[in-house]
Protein backbone atom coordinates (compact mmCIF):
# COMPACT_ATOMS: atom_id res chain seq x y z
CA UNK A 1 0.00 0.00 0.00
CA UNK A 2 1.53 3.57 -0.59
CA UNK A 3 1.69 5.61 2.52
CA UNK A 4 -0.01 9.14 2.18
CA UNK A 5 3.81 10.44 3.59
CA UNK A 6 5.49 9.48 1.10
CA UNK A 7 3.10 10.72 -1.62
CA UNK A 8 3.19 14.24 0.68
CA UNK A 9 6.97 13.82 0.34
CA UNK A 10 6.88 13.10 -3.24
CA UNK A 11 4.62 16.12 -4.24
CA UNK A 12 7.00 18.77 -2.29
CA UNK A 13 9.93 17.36 -4.20
CA UNK A 14 8.61 17.65 -7.41
CA UNK A 15 6.92 20.92 -6.06
CA UNK A 16 10.40 22.10 -5.56
CA UNK A 17 11.82 21.05 -8.66
CA UNK A 18 9.23 22.63 -10.53
CA UNK A 19 9.80 26.15 -8.80
CA UNK A 20 12.82 25.70 -9.61
CA UNK A 21 12.98 25.09 -13.42
CA UNK A 22 14.06 28.55 -14.95
CA UNK A 23 13.78 27.73 -18.54
CA UNK A 24 11.30 25.54 -20.63
CA UNK A 25 13.71 22.44 -21.30
CA UNK A 26 14.81 21.94 -17.54
CA UNK A 27 10.89 22.22 -16.92
CA UNK A 28 10.05 19.57 -19.34
CA UNK A 29 12.62 17.18 -17.81
CA UNK A 30 10.94 17.14 -14.47
CA UNK A 31 7.72 16.76 -15.87
CA UNK A 32 8.76 13.67 -18.21
CA UNK A 33 10.68 11.93 -14.61
CA UNK A 34 7.50 12.62 -12.77
CA UNK A 35 4.26 11.89 -15.40
CA UNK A 36 6.53 10.08 -18.08
CA UNK A 37 5.64 7.14 -19.14
CA UNK A 38 8.28 6.06 -16.80
CA UNK A 39 8.47 8.80 -14.32
CA UNK A 40 8.19 8.15 -10.38
CA UNK A 41 4.18 8.71 -10.30
CA UNK A 42 3.19 7.06 -13.20
CA UNK A 43 4.99 4.21 -11.90
CA UNK A 44 2.56 4.07 -9.06
CA UNK A 45 -0.10 4.49 -10.72
CA UNK A 46 0.59 0.85 -12.49
CA UNK A 47 0.73 -0.66 -9.30
CA UNK A 48 -2.90 0.15 -8.19
CA UNK A 49 -3.75 -3.35 -10.43
CA UNK A 50 -1.54 -5.08 -7.97
CA UNK A 51 -3.58 -3.88 -5.16
CA UNK A 52 -7.12 -5.02 -3.22
CA UNK A 53 -9.89 -3.23 -3.75
CA UNK A 54 -10.25 -1.72 -0.43
CA UNK A 55 -6.01 -0.24 -1.20
CA UNK A 56 -7.12 0.77 -4.24
CA UNK A 57 -9.67 3.13 -2.27
CA UNK A 58 -7.34 4.96 -0.73
CA UNK A 59 -4.48 4.84 -3.04
CA UNK A 60 -6.46 5.65 -6.36
CA UNK A 61 -7.87 8.80 -5.68
CA UNK A 62 -4.16 10.30 -3.72
CA UNK A 63 -2.73 9.24 -6.42
CA UNK A 64 -5.08 10.79 -8.82
CA UNK A 65 -5.30 13.86 -6.88
CA UNK A 66 -1.07 14.14 -6.98
CA UNK A 67 -1.20 13.25 -10.56
CA UNK A 68 -3.14 16.18 -11.00
CA UNK A 69 -1.75 18.71 -8.60
CA UNK A 70 1.39 18.21 -10.58
CA UNK A 71 0.10 18.43 -13.84
CA UNK A 72 -1.63 22.05 -12.86
CA UNK A 73 1.45 22.78 -11.49
CA UNK A 74 3.93 21.86 -14.50
CA UNK A 75 0.95 24.03 -16.84
CA UNK A 76 1.58 26.70 -14.11
CA UNK A 77 5.17 27.11 -14.50
CA UNK A 78 5.09 26.76 -17.80
CA UNK A 79 2.77 29.64 -18.60
CA UNK A 80 5.26 32.01 -16.30
CA UNK A 81 8.39 31.03 -17.99
CA UNK A 82 6.79 31.47 -21.40
CA UNK A 83 5.72 34.72 -20.33
CA UNK A 84 9.05 35.57 -19.33
CA UNK A 85 10.39 34.56 -22.02
CA UNK A 86 8.52 37.34 -24.09
CA UNK A 87 9.01 39.89 -22.15
CA UNK A 88 12.64 39.59 -22.10
CA UNK A 89 12.16 39.19 -26.03
CA UNK A 90 10.17 42.62 -26.01
CA UNK A 91 12.82 44.03 -23.91
CA UNK A 92 15.65 43.23 -26.44
CA UNK A 93 13.71 43.99 -29.40
CA UNK A 94 12.43 46.96 -28.38
CA UNK A 95 12.73 50.29 -30.79
CA UNK A 96 12.99 53.31 -29.36
CA UNK A 97 10.61 55.85 -31.45
CA UNK A 98 12.27 59.20 -31.27
CA UNK A 99 15.22 58.28 -33.20
CA UNK A 100 14.88 59.52 -37.35
CA UNK A 101 14.03 56.48 -39.94
CA UNK A 102 16.95 54.23 -41.29
CA UNK A 103 17.97 55.22 -44.46
CA UNK A 104 16.08 52.97 -47.03
CA UNK A 105 19.13 50.88 -49.62
CA UNK A 106 17.56 53.12 -52.57
CA UNK A 107 18.62 56.34 -49.82
CA UNK A 108 21.66 54.91 -48.55
CA UNK A 109 23.21 53.92 -51.91
CA UNK A 110 25.49 55.60 -53.86
CA UNK A 111 26.32 56.04 -58.02
CA UNK A 112 29.97 56.23 -58.25
CA UNK A 113 31.08 59.24 -59.67
CA UNK A 114 32.56 57.32 -63.08
CA UNK A 115 28.91 55.93 -63.56
CA UNK A 116 27.20 59.27 -63.41
CA UNK A 117 29.69 61.32 -65.72
CA UNK A 118 29.49 58.44 -68.10
CA UNK A 119 25.30 58.65 -68.36
CA UNK A 120 25.88 62.48 -68.27
CA UNK A 121 28.46 62.45 -70.98
CA UNK A 122 26.10 59.84 -73.01
CA UNK A 123 22.80 61.77 -72.82
CA UNK A 124 24.49 65.02 -74.06
CA UNK A 125 25.48 62.94 -76.85
CA UNK A 126 22.68 60.95 -77.67
CA UNK A 127 20.78 64.15 -77.84
CA UNK A 128 23.01 65.42 -80.42
CA UNK A 129 22.03 62.10 -82.54
CA UNK A 130 24.86 60.03 -81.95
CA UNK A 131 25.00 56.39 -81.08
CA UNK A 132 26.72 54.52 -78.60
CA UNK A 133 29.43 51.59 -79.90
CA UNK A 134 31.53 49.36 -77.78
CA UNK A 135 34.33 46.63 -78.40
CA UNK A 136 36.32 44.39 -76.46
CA UNK A 137 39.07 45.41 -73.75
CA UNK A 138 41.47 42.89 -75.34
CA UNK A 139 42.60 43.84 -78.59
CA UNK A 140 44.73 42.71 -81.44
CA UNK A 141 47.82 44.75 -82.67
CA UNK A 142 45.85 45.44 -86.07
CA UNK A 143 42.70 47.52 -84.66
CA UNK A 144 44.63 48.82 -81.52
CA UNK A 145 47.40 50.06 -83.68
CA UNK A 146 48.11 49.26 -87.10
CA UNK A 147 44.33 50.15 -88.73
CA UNK A 148 45.25 53.47 -86.94
CA UNK A 149 47.74 54.48 -89.43
CA UNK A 150 50.69 54.09 -86.33
CA UNK A 151 53.88 53.08 -87.58
CA UNK A 152 55.47 50.06 -86.66
CA UNK A 153 58.07 52.29 -84.54
CA UNK A 154 55.73 54.31 -83.00
CA UNK A 155 56.57 54.91 -79.30
CA UNK A 156 53.02 54.19 -78.30
CA UNK A 157 53.29 50.35 -79.41
CA UNK A 158 56.29 50.30 -76.43
CA UNK A 159 56.37 47.71 -73.74
CA UNK A 160 56.41 50.39 -70.92
CA UNK A 161 52.83 52.07 -72.77
CA UNK A 162 51.21 49.07 -73.54
CA UNK A 163 50.20 46.04 -71.33
CA UNK A 164 50.84 42.55 -74.00
CA UNK A 165 49.39 39.15 -73.59
CA UNK A 166 52.57 36.42 -74.14
CA UNK A 167 52.67 35.78 -78.05
CA UNK A 168 51.07 33.41 -79.85
CA UNK A 169 52.27 30.35 -82.39
CA UNK A 170 52.37 33.22 -84.95
CA UNK A 171 54.28 35.80 -82.81
CA UNK A 172 51.31 38.21 -82.25
CA UNK A 173 50.17 39.11 -79.52
CA UNK A 174 47.02 40.08 -77.94
CA UNK A 175 46.99 43.18 -75.57
CA UNK A 176 44.52 45.67 -73.85
CA UNK A 177 43.41 48.55 -75.58
CA UNK A 178 45.09 51.77 -74.89
CA UNK A 179 42.70 53.74 -76.21
CA UNK A 180 38.46 53.26 -77.28
CA UNK A 181 39.73 54.47 -80.88
CA UNK A 182 40.04 50.40 -82.21
CA UNK A 183 35.83 50.34 -81.34
CA UNK A 184 35.53 53.17 -84.10
CA UNK A 185 37.44 50.87 -87.10
CA UNK A 186 35.38 47.62 -86.24
CA UNK A 187 32.18 49.58 -86.19
CA UNK A 188 33.06 51.47 -89.81
CA UNK A 189 33.82 47.80 -90.78
CA UNK A 190 30.65 46.12 -90.21
CA UNK A 191 28.32 48.87 -91.50
CA UNK A 192 27.88 51.89 -94.38
CA UNK A 193 28.18 55.53 -93.73
CA UNK A 194 27.04 57.93 -92.81
CA UNK A 195 28.10 57.43 -89.08
CA UNK A 196 27.69 59.27 -85.82
CA UNK A 197 28.07 57.32 -82.62
CA UNK A 198 30.65 57.87 -79.57
CA UNK A 199 32.24 54.97 -78.14
CA UNK A 200 32.73 54.89 -74.14
CA UNK A 201 34.48 52.77 -72.37
CA UNK A 202 37.80 51.46 -70.19
CA UNK A 203 41.48 51.80 -71.15
CA UNK A 204 45.23 50.53 -70.19
CA UNK A 205 48.10 52.12 -70.26
CA UNK A 206 51.14 51.23 -68.00
CA UNK A 207 51.35 54.57 -66.09
CA UNK A 208 50.08 55.33 -62.17
CA UNK A 209 50.53 58.66 -60.26
CA UNK A 210 47.76 60.89 -59.00
CA UNK A 211 46.57 61.76 -62.68
CA UNK A 212 47.18 58.66 -64.24
CA UNK A 213 46.19 54.88 -63.96
CA UNK A 214 47.01 51.93 -65.24
CA UNK A 215 42.95 51.83 -66.48
CA UNK A 216 41.39 54.80 -66.70
CA UNK A 217 38.23 55.67 -69.26
CA UNK A 218 37.89 57.50 -71.85
CA UNK A 219 34.87 58.59 -74.48
CA UNK A 220 35.62 59.19 -78.17
CA UNK A 221 33.50 60.30 -81.25
CA UNK A 222 33.52 59.63 -84.98
CA UNK A 223 31.26 61.64 -87.43
CA UNK A 224 31.85 60.26 -90.81
CA UNK A 225 29.78 61.33 -94.19
CA UNK A 226 30.53 63.56 -97.40
CA UNK A 227 30.11 66.83 -96.38
CA UNK A 228 31.39 66.96 -92.65
CA UNK A 229 33.94 69.50 -91.88
CA UNK A 230 35.97 71.58 -88.71
CA UNK A 231 33.05 73.57 -88.35
CA UNK A 232 30.87 70.70 -87.22
CA UNK A 233 33.76 69.20 -84.68
CA UNK A 234 33.98 72.81 -83.10
CA UNK A 235 30.52 73.27 -82.61
CA UNK A 236 29.86 69.75 -81.40
CA UNK A 237 32.69 70.29 -78.78
CA UNK A 238 31.30 73.46 -77.90
CA UNK A 239 28.21 72.24 -77.36
CA UNK A 240 29.39 69.06 -75.60
CA UNK A 241 31.30 71.09 -73.09
CA UNK A 242 28.51 73.69 -72.72
CA UNK A 243 26.21 70.85 -71.91
CA UNK A 244 28.49 68.71 -69.12
CA UNK A 245 29.88 71.52 -67.65
CA UNK A 246 26.35 73.29 -67.05
CA UNK A 247 27.69 77.08 -68.25
CA UNK A 248 26.01 79.64 -70.44
CA UNK A 249 28.99 79.21 -72.86
CA UNK A 250 32.87 77.87 -73.60
CA UNK A 251 35.41 79.19 -75.70
CA UNK A 252 37.92 77.09 -77.27
CA UNK A 253 41.08 77.13 -78.43
CA UNK A 254 42.88 74.59 -80.59
CA UNK A 255 46.41 74.06 -81.19
CA UNK A 256 48.29 71.76 -84.11
CA UNK A 257 49.23 68.48 -82.93
CA UNK A 258 49.64 65.23 -83.78
CA UNK A 259 47.53 62.10 -83.78
CA UNK A 260 48.34 59.40 -86.27
CA UNK A 261 44.51 58.34 -87.17
CA UNK A 262 43.82 62.43 -87.61
CA UNK A 263 45.20 65.08 -90.24
CA UNK A 264 44.86 67.79 -89.14
CA UNK A 265 45.23 67.27 -85.22
CA UNK A 266 44.37 69.33 -82.56
CA UNK A 267 44.37 69.62 -78.92
CA UNK A 268 42.09 71.22 -77.33
CA UNK A 269 42.21 74.16 -74.72
CA UNK A 270 39.13 75.70 -72.60
CA UNK A 271 38.61 79.24 -71.33
CA UNK A 272 39.27 78.63 -67.34
CA UNK A 273 39.59 80.64 -63.97
CA UNK A 274 41.65 79.26 -61.24
CA UNK A 275 40.75 80.07 -58.18
CA UNK A 276 42.68 78.23 -55.98
CA UNK A 277 42.28 74.74 -56.02
CA UNK A 278 38.94 75.79 -57.62
CA UNK A 279 39.08 75.88 -61.78
CA UNK A 280 35.63 77.49 -63.18
CA UNK A 281 34.77 76.59 -66.56
CA UNK A 282 33.40 79.39 -69.32
CA UNK A 283 35.16 82.52 -67.64
CA UNK A 284 38.47 83.89 -66.90
CA UNK A 285 41.79 84.44 -68.58
CA UNK A 286 43.37 81.37 -68.30
CA UNK A 287 43.41 77.83 -70.41
CA UNK A 288 42.97 74.21 -69.54
CA UNK A 289 43.63 71.64 -72.27
CA UNK A 290 40.28 69.14 -71.95
CA UNK A 291 40.86 66.84 -75.16
CA UNK A 292 42.05 65.97 -78.51
CA UNK A 293 40.64 65.80 -82.14
CA UNK A 294 41.15 66.54 -85.54
CA UNK A 295 39.62 65.47 -89.15
CA UNK A 296 39.97 61.37 -89.72
CA UNK A 297 43.27 60.56 -91.44
CA UNK A 298 42.86 58.62 -94.71
CA UNK A 299 44.46 55.83 -94.16
CA UNK A 300 42.22 55.31 -91.28
CA UNK A 301 39.29 55.02 -93.92
CA UNK A 302 40.79 53.27 -95.75
CA UNK A 303 42.02 50.53 -93.35
CA UNK A 304 37.99 50.48 -92.79
CA UNK A 305 37.03 49.43 -96.65
CA UNK A 306 36.39 53.44 -96.92
CA UNK A 307 36.75 55.79 -99.89
CA UNK A 308 38.77 58.96 -98.96
CA UNK A 309 38.25 60.68 -101.81
CA UNK A 310 34.48 60.19 -101.33
CA UNK A 311 34.04 60.28 -97.45
CA UNK A 312 35.12 62.21 -94.60
CA UNK A 313 34.66 63.11 -90.79
CA UNK A 314 36.03 63.91 -87.27
CA UNK A 315 36.86 62.00 -84.48
CA UNK A 316 37.68 63.67 -80.80
CA UNK A 317 38.56 61.84 -77.59
CA UNK A 318 38.84 62.70 -73.58
CA UNK A 319 39.41 61.18 -70.36
CA UNK A 320 36.21 60.53 -68.52
CA UNK A 321 38.04 60.46 -65.28
CA UNK A 322 39.83 63.83 -66.04
CA UNK A 323 36.94 65.50 -66.47
CA UNK A 324 34.83 64.38 -63.57
CA UNK A 325 37.66 65.10 -61.62
CA UNK A 326 37.04 68.95 -63.13
CA UNK A 327 33.63 69.25 -62.81
CA UNK A 328 32.96 67.67 -59.13
CA UNK A 329 36.34 68.72 -57.68
CA UNK A 330 37.61 65.19 -57.16
CA UNK A 331 41.84 66.20 -56.80
CA UNK A 332 43.12 62.86 -57.12
CA UNK A 333 42.76 60.25 -59.97
CA UNK A 334 43.43 57.27 -57.90
CA UNK A 335 40.79 57.60 -55.64
CA UNK A 336 38.22 56.60 -58.09
CA UNK A 337 39.35 52.75 -57.86
CA UNK A 338 40.26 52.60 -53.78
CA UNK A 339 36.73 51.09 -53.11
CA UNK A 340 36.61 53.63 -50.19
CA UNK A 341 32.60 53.76 -48.47
CA UNK A 342 33.25 56.86 -46.91
CA UNK A 343 34.62 58.89 -50.55
CA UNK A 344 31.88 57.10 -52.14
CA UNK A 345 29.58 58.64 -49.46
CA UNK A 346 30.85 62.11 -49.84
CA UNK A 347 31.40 61.94 -53.57
CA UNK A 348 28.71 59.43 -54.67
CA UNK A 349 25.46 60.42 -56.72
CA UNK A 350 21.59 59.28 -55.45
CA UNK A 351 20.10 56.65 -57.63
CA UNK A 352 17.72 58.28 -59.00
CA UNK A 353 20.10 61.26 -59.71
CA UNK A 354 19.42 60.04 -63.68
CA UNK A 355 21.14 62.74 -65.58
CA UNK A 356 18.64 64.56 -67.56
CA UNK A 357 19.18 67.44 -70.09
CA UNK A 358 15.78 69.02 -69.22
CA UNK A 359 16.80 69.31 -65.60
CA UNK A 360 20.18 69.82 -65.42
CA UNK A 361 22.55 67.19 -65.54
CA UNK A 362 23.78 67.40 -61.72
CA UNK A 363 20.49 68.90 -60.53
Amino acid sequence: MTDIQDLEKLEAEFATAIADAMDEATLEAVRVAALGKKGRVSELMKSLGGMSAEERKTAGPALNGLKDRLTDALATRKAALSEAKLEARLAEEKIDVTLPVRESPAEAGRIHPLSQVMDEVVAIFADMGFAVEQGPDIESDHYNFTSLNFPESHPAREMHDTFYFEPRADGSRLLLRTHTSPVQVRTMERGKPPFRFVCPGRTYRSDSDQTHTPQFHQIEGLVIDETTHMGHLKWVLEEFLRAFFEVEGVELRMRPSFFPFTEPSMEVDVRCARLGNEIRIGEGDDWLEILGCGMVHPNVLKSAGLDPEKYQGFAFGMGLDRIAMLKYGIPDLRAFFESDLRWLRHYGFSVLDVPSLAGGLSS
